[in-house]
């Protein structure tokens, strides 16, 4: 067994250092790329939400004042004229329900295409 001197000792002991500091950093920048790949993903996910959130806030909206635009055309239809209410109320019922259906369609096919990006 030979024997090492304090120069080879300090040699050695700064190779492992270095060794060591070589695998940190590879075992750092693997996890900050799990980190980024994820926080990405995750960020993709919070977007589409969120405009899938704003849509149906918009959609809604736009119905309740459709529906009150509505309501007090047939209040004033009353007064007026009470055999023209009767019509505009079914009129109305028949507008809104296609509003609703085209909005219900038009969120059924942003929901396929968000489905279809990758994430």
């Amino acid at each position: 067994m030979a024997q090492n001197t304090a120069g080879q000792d300090a040699h050695q002991a700064g190779q492992d250092t270095k060794n060591a500091a070589k695998d940190t950093g590879h075992a750092v920048k693997k996890g900050t790329t799990k980190t980024v790949d994820a926080t990405k993903k995750g960020t993709t996910k919070a977007a589409v939400k969120t405009k899938e959130g704003t849509t149906t806030g918009y959609d809604k909206t736009k119905e309740g004042t459709t529906k009150g635009f509505d309501k007090t055309k047939e209040g004033v239809q009353h007064v007026f004229n009470p055999k023209a209410a009767k019509a505009s109320e079914q009129n109305d019922a028949i507008k809104e329900s296609r509003q609703k259906a085209n909005d219900n369609e038009k969120e059924s096919t942003q929901k396929l295409i968000d489905s279809r990006k990758p994430q």
